[in-house]
């Protein structure tokens, strides 16, 4: 049997068109960096998604924030929010990938010599403008495989460029919606994010295809 990677949550969740695009902004430290999955609580990873495979640890790691991939034991809390609320609204992962993916608009983990994690709104203007470009174009090339019809920007950040992104590239027939960030840097989220997005999500129209 073919060794398996961590391409094993593209291959097993995304291989026909979708119809909803969920959209994060880039890695963190303890999610995606160490599994690339996006929102990668290694919790939901492992037990809800049953993701395998083996992580390779890239040429350079920074000391405190050692790649330990699936056997990493640190709890994401954007994913561990996120993941949950997945798996009690839709009970299955097939239920979900059914007609939604999830996607990260920067692929990139980012961090200072200190280890503090780097979002792309946090780089230099000219830094900023280049990684843009690139994700931006990355993007419309995802929502044109998938033939998307519904963004759904996870934070204020993936809803903006998404609809940059559709505007900029002319794709027609594309609805953008968003719903609150899972981070616990929002202070809003803090404070029942779960019924919150519930709300969002009903409002867009979007829960339908989550069952």
């Amino acid at each position: 049997m073919p060794e398996k990677h961590m391409n094993f949550f593209v291959t097993t969740y995304c291989n026909e068109p979708k119809i909803v695009l969920f959209l994060g902004m880039n890695p963190g430290p303890f999610g995606m960096a160490q599994n690339g999955v996006p929102f990668g609580d290694s919790t939901y990873v492992n037990n809800w998604l049953k993701i395998e495979g083996n992580v390779f640890k890239p040429t350079k790691e920074h000391p405190k924030r050692q790649i330990q991939g699936l056997n990493c034991t640190r709890s994401e809390v954007s994913g561990n929010r996120f993941w949950s609320f997945m798996e009690e609204v839709c009970g299955k992962p097939e239920n979900l990938f059914r007609n939604c993916y999830v996607h990260n608009y920067c692929p990139f983990s980012m961090m200072t010599e200190s280890a503090k994690n780097i979002t792309p709104p946090d780089l230099k203007a000219r830094e900023r403008k280049a990684l843009l470009e690139i994700c931006d174009e990355a993007l419309y090339k995802v929502i044109k495989l998938l033939q998307i019809k519904i963004v759904v920007g996870i934070g204020k950040f993936a809803q903006e460029r998404a609809t940059q992104v559709i505007k900029a590239f002319n794709l027609q027939d594309i609805a953008v919606v968003g719903i609150m960030h899972p981070s616990p840097v929002n202070p809003a989220a803090n404070k029942g994010w779960r019924t919150i997005v519930y709300a969002q999500l009903k409002q867009s129209d979007i829960l339908k295809y989550m069952v």
